[in-house]
């Protein structure tokens, strides 16, 4: 099938771990899958892809401006093949944020981009306390005060949905490829 560049950002872990469970689904859907962390060396060249999936976390209210740099630099390349992006983040585990015309965050985001993806997704992250460090500790349970969630410093709660996850990645993999081998742009 196709060769796929899986891209993400993750502060704590976990949107790298919805990226290993998203490339197990489109290996076995026959996909060459190549993951790639923002932070872990240089990203290949768009060339040798024929797709590309995005995801990032966000981090008290925005993603990581390496990754809006990266994608804006990329435009062009990333427009000629499929392409999605999915966003990670807490406020997505109340009831219709996890919806775009509900998620004010991933709406700005979507503004600041050069790039249009062929499909969006929003999930609800993880919430681990032992993860952050002091102050960010506290920031985040007054946060989840505030919006009425867990606050005990010991909680651990994954708010993820793995089978709307899972769903996303299969949705992705029937993207169609306008070019199978897009020239570079």
């Amino acid at each position: 099938m196709d060769r796929v560049l899986l891209l993400f950002s993750s502060v704590d872990g976990h949107t790298r771990e919805m990226c290993a469970r998203i490339a197990e689904v489109l290996a076995a859907l026959g996909h060459d899958v190549t993951q790639q962390s923002f932070d872990d060396g240089e990203i290949p060249d768009l060339q040798g892809f024929d797709r590309v999936l995005i995801g990032a976390s966000i981090r008290y209210g925005k993603h990581r401006p390496n990754v809006v740099d990266w994608i804006n630099a990329n435009a062009a390349a990333l427009a000629a093949r499929p392409g999605a992006f999915f966003s990670v983040n807490l406020v997505a585990r109340k009831p219709g944020r996890d919806q775009l015309e509900r998620n004010a965050y991933v709406q700005k985001f979507l503004k600041r981009i050069r790039w249009q993806p062929d499909r969006v997704a929003i999930f609800a992250g993880k919430l681990n306390y032992s993860l952050y460090g002091f102050w960010d500790r506290q920031a985040i349970r007054l946060i989840m005060w505030l919006t009425k969630g867990p606050t005990n410093a010991d909680a651990v709660v994954d708010y993820t949905d793995w089978d709307r996850v899972e769903a996303f990645a299969r949705e992705f993999s029937r993207l169609k490829c306008v070019n199978p081998h897009p020239e570079p742009t």
